[in-house]
């Protein structure tokens, strides 16, 4: 196992702060491959390095890949929303840009149906 300084930071999960799975009898989190001995790649020590943030968090998506909960475990970050740390495979900038991208879709989607709701009631 890669030993690093900042392995001893707080578990990659919070028990408080996650959702039940729905299709298991226990919480999506108990299966999380982070649970176990990689947490201290999920978060940023202070004043890390760029080129150590980088490669930290590339090691941290590797984990996340082989992870049986990850999807879970992103929409967990995305729905919270979760503002550091990598989560399902994802940093906090890229949360930021897919929940900027749903946020986006949303609202043309929107607008697509009041269109539509327009010209249905033009018709009528």
């Amino acid at each position: 196992m890669l030993q690093l300084p900042h392995q001893s930071l707080v578990a990659a999960v919070p028990p408080q702060r996650v959702p039940a799975r729905e299709d298991q009898a226990g919480p999506w989190h108990t299966e999380a491959v982070c649970r176990r001995d990689e947490a201290g790649l999920f978060f940023a020590p202070s004043k890390e390095p760029t080129a150590a943030r980088l490669s930290r968090e590339e090691a941290a998506k590797r984990v996340c890949a082989r992870c049986p909960v990850m999807v879970e475990c992103r929409e967990h970050a995305l729905l919270q929303p979760e503002p550091y740390g990598v989560w399902g495979g994802l940093t906090a900038a890229e949360r930021r840009v897919v929940l900027a991208r749903r946020r986006r879709r949303e609202m043309e989607l929107q607008k697509a149906a009041a269109s539509a709701g327009g010209r249905v009631a033009a018709a009528g």
